[in-house]
């Protein structure tokens, strides 16, 4: 078993109806006052528009929900609900329900969010720091509220760059942290899950949140997207290795009392005797899988972005062993934040 470093007692402080979103009752409204403007994407549970809020003139985001569980639409809304005002947190602004058509729909604030390749061509080394640590605010404030957001992506992370502005989106896997609870590990997306998950280790904690963070910030800074590139779940843990080794791994699993599925521990086996190189072609031996240095990411492309501070942060937060993870406001507090101004920490947008 396992227990969060931090905030582990928060849901067990609070009143049952804080976290019981079992028994919980959305507030439906009418969307008369919303219009579409244009589609913005899609995911696995929604479709995402551009709107407006016809009666004040101002820009929404609207996600109609697909055919979900009562359950799923329940916990999403009452963890927005307990976010609420949070930093950096998308802001949940109506719930809505069209009787016609029986369609549920979610309207949020606004964020002018192009897409990530976009930011990735204007970012500095600045922005990097930047950003990485509006995101870290962004979880140690869910955190704090005993939530677990279970999905951090790029692609969940909405930046305004002319503002300076970012927001954690989409809080549909996100779910209340309860010590010792046993959670399913079909969450996160598959080049962000956190070692933890490919292990089926069910008793994890907010520290899945800081896993993404580091495969968030090694994409970032090495310009590889994503960092980890695994075809299936079972690639995805040997991407793992390739960079982090096998001796941690296996102090991991021996710390824990875990055992790699069979199937993967097949391919890690055949993984350590020989690596099939990216042109199909050549077989190379390994004795053992070793640590790889993060100096062996930097070229000249992304050299300007690479420096100790960076590499040292990503060590604390691509940890297998999710307690030795830095938390989020541990994080913050690292050297690599160092260049930011009190103002810039302090930004609220």
């Amino acid at each position: 078993m396992s227990r969060s470093r931090v905030f582990s007692n928060v849901n067990l402080n609070k009143s049952q109806d804080y976290y019981d979103y079992e028994n919980f009752t959305i507030t439906w409204n009418s969307p008369e006052k919303y219009e579409v403007i244009r589609h913005l994407g899609r995911g696995k549970y929604s479709e995402v528009f551009h709107g407006i809020d016809v009666t004040q003139g101002v820009d929404r985001v609207i996600k109609v929900l697909k055919p979900v569980k009562k359950r799923k639409v329940n916990r999403e809304v009452k963890i927005l609900q307990n976010l609420r005002g949070g930093i950096n947190i998308i802001q949940l602004v109506d719930c809505v329900y069209e009787m016609e058509t029986k369609t549920q729909a979610l309207i949020f604030e606004y964020v002018d969010n192009a897409k990530f390749a976009l930011h990735f061509s204007l970012f500095e080394d600045r922005d990097i720091r930047y950003y990485i640590f509006q995101l870290l605010k962004a979880l140690h404030f869910a955190h704090s509220r005993g939530i677990m957001h279970r999905d951090v992506k790029p692609h969940n992370i909405a930046i305004d760059h002319s503002k300076k502005k970012l927001r954690l989106i989409d809080w549909g896997l996100a779910e209340f942290y309860h010590p010792c609870q046993e959670y399913n590990v079909r969450v996160a997306s598959r080049h962000y899950k956190a070692p933890e998950l490919l292990v089926d280790f069910q008793c994890y904690d907010y520290s899945l949140d800081l896993w993404g963070v580091g495969c968030v910030l090694a994409m970032m800074v090495f310009k590889k997207n994503p960092f980890f590139y695994g075809t299936d779940n079972f690639d995805q843990l040997l991407k793992i290795v390739k960079v982090l080794g096998t001796e941690d791994l296996y102090a991991y699993l021996n710390t824990y009392k875990l055992q790699l599925p069979s199937k993967l521990s097949n391919v890690v086996r055949r993984f350590l005797s020989f690596f099939f190189s990216e042109f199909n072609s050549i077989y190379v031996y390994f004795n053992s899988c070793k640590k790889v240095s993060w100096k062996s990411f930097v070229n000249n492309d992304n050299k300007k972005y690479s420096n100790p501070q960076v590499f040292d942060l990503l060590d604390r937060l691509l940890q297998y062993d999710h307690a030795k993870r830095l938390t989020a406001a541990e994080a913050m507090d690292h050297e690599y934040f160092s260049i930011l101004s009190e103002e810039e920490k302090a930004a609220v947008n």
